[in-house]
């Protein structure tokens, strides 16, 4: 419920991608927790403990990289970052890459 109200309330992409991640992981870890608590055997807790480093490996990631696409494709609001560490690195990137192709002879 928290990810929906999330998702439709914040006002863009970064806000929204946090909002609907929180949630997903700590939903999953309390659905997991249930599953042991019923079935206490050591096959279900192995697979349980697997899914949950999966997901908490994967998660981030996932999100991290869908906050980029979005930085990338401008599908955010840039006036909401407090920081804009992405676009100072892309800028200084884009500077040494001028740099390399310049000519030489001039």
């Amino acid at each position: 419920m928290a990810a929906g109200v999330g998702a439709l309330r914040f006002p863009d992409v970064l806000t929204r991608l946090h909002a609907a991640t929180k949630p997903q992981v700590l939903g999953l870890a309390v659905v997991l927790l249930a599953i042991t608590l019923r079935v206490p055997a050591w096959g279900v807790v192995s697979t349980v403990v697997l899914i949950m480093t999966f997901q908490l490996l994967t998660q981030p990631m996932t999100a991290h990289m869908l906050g980029r696409a979005a930085y990338r494709t401008d599908a955010l609001r840039r006036d909401l970052l407090i920081e804009d560490d992405l676009g100072r690195d892309i800028a200084e990137h884009e500077e040494e890459d001028d740099g390399a192709h310049e000519d030489p002879s001039r």
